[in-house]
């Protein structure tokens, strides 16, 4: 495990460690699982951002139509 120091303004420090204390558990932990669902929700955007990069517009477009046709809202946006 690596260590890392961090500086916070100390209003933010004192809410992050009522935080823990309110969930049972300690900074270190707090701020792994914070670190953890920054990491998911960034991995989550690039797989995404990758998927539109190579995605068939037309074929989009095509569906979206299908779909408003099938619900007879007949246009899109």
């Amino acid at each position: 495990m690596t260590t890392l120091t961090i500086r916070l303004p100390e209003d933010m420090a004192a809410r992050l460690e009522d935080l823990a204390r309110t969930k049972g558990t300690s900074m270190d932990a707090l701020i792994e699982d914070m670190s953890r669902q920054a990491l998911l929700a960034w991995d989550a955007e690039s797989r995404f951002r990758a998927r539109a990069g190579r995605a068939d517009l037309e074929a989009a477009r095509s569906v979206l139509d299908r779909l408003d046709r099938a619900d007879g809202s007949g246009g899109g946006a």
